[in-house]
Formats: C-alpha cells, sequence, structure tokens
C-alpha cells in the first residue's frame, strides 16, 4: 500500500506540474496577441484573459502558472510579449503588470477555492475588482518608476492615459468573456 500512495502522489503532483505548464504556455501564447499603442509603451495584449479565466477553472495553480510563467521569461524563454524574455522584461514598463499577474491569479484562485458556488455575477464582479485593483496599481506603479528613472516625470494623468484607460475597454470584454465562459462551463459539468 505504501508503494500505491507513492505511485498516487507521483501521479497528482506530474498532473499539477503539467495544469501549470499548459496554463504558463497559454499565457505566453496570449501574450503574442498584441496590439502596440503609439503613446504607450505598453501594448494591449490578450494575456489578461488567461489571468483571469484560469483561476475560474484551476483555482491557486493559476497563480503557479503565471509565477513558471514569469520566472521562465526571465530565464530566457521568448514567450513575453512581442516574443521577448529575459530580466530586462520585468525591470522595464510592463514588468508591474506581469508581477500583477501573479498577485490577480493567487487572490483569484484562492477565492475560487474558498467560494466553489459563485454566479456569473459574482465571477464579473470579482474579476473586476482584482483586474482594476490589483493588476492595475501595480503596473502603474512599475511604469511609473520606469520613467522616472529615465529622467522623465509623468503626472497622474499621463500615467493613467498610458497605463490604464486605454486598457478598460477591452478588459471588460475579456473579463465578460471569462465569466461567460465559466458560466457555460459550470452548467455543463452539472
Amino acid at each position: 500500500m505504501h508503494t500505491e500512495t507513492k505511485v498516487s502522489t507521483r501521479s497528482i503532483l506530474l498532473q499539477k506540474f503539467l495544469t501549470v505548464s499548459i496554463f504558463a504556455v497559454l499565457t505566453g501564447v496570449a501574450a503574442q496577441i498584441r496590439i502596440p499603442l503609439p503613446f504607450s509603451p505598453v501594448p494591449v495584449t490578450g494575456q489578461t484573459f488567461v489571468i483571469l479565466f484560469a483561476p475560474l477553472l484551476i483555482d491557486q495553480l493559476a497563480g503557479y502558472s503565471q509565477v513558471f510563467y514569469v520566472l521562465l521569461g526571465v530565464l530566457g524563454v521568448p514567450w513575453f510579449s512581442d516574443h521577448r524574455a529575459g530580466i530586462q522584461v520585468l525591470l522595464g514598463p510592463t514588468g508591474g503588470y506581469l508581477l500583477g499577474f501573479i498577485a490577480a491569479s493567487f487572490l483569484l484562485g484562492r477565492i475560487v477555492k474558498k467560494y466553489k458556488t459563485l454566479s456569473t455575477k459574482q465571477v464579473f464582479i470579482w474579476l473586476t475588482v482584482v483586474n482594476f485593483a490589483l493588476i492595475y496599481p501595480i503596473g502603474l506603479l512599475q511604469l511609473h518608476s520606469w520613467f522616472a528613472l529615465k529622467g522623465a516625470t509623468l503626472n497622474l494623468h499621463k500615467l493613467l492615459s498610458m497605463g490604464f484607460l486605454p486598457f478598460i475597454p477591452g478588459d471588460l470584454i475579456k473579463i465578460l468573456l471569462a465569466a461567460g465562459v465559466y458560466s457555460v462551463y459550470k452548467r455543463s459539468s452539472k
């Protein structure tokens, strides 16, 4: 029986590792869906959808998938936006958003795990709050710091115009899509 427990534990660990890896890869693929903005060093990407949707499916493993994504990207896997890699991306204008993705994935995963019977409306609210109240403040702080290190000062309006306001419509669409797909998934799995 001891051998069966070892095999079972290894099987569970392998399954978790594969799940984390798959969602890290999905994030990297979504990062290549990219619309550059001429007035900002921050592009619109498809990553946010994966960041918001993954916790709905794999709860707290989503946070680990983002740690894995960022770690491998820093180590050289060219799957950050525009096929970039390296520590310079994390230290650059978009690095705060990457860190925000990790925080958001862990928090949403914890919420989903704790409240297993979230309605579509509750999912929409949580995704919206975490997206706009967690990812963006971390991203904006890094963006402001990056400009400050380059000797440029941004007032609040300019900072929000470059790193927040243009992204609201797209993020709301991604949030609606994630909540909608999750609703269909929950109904079909009953």
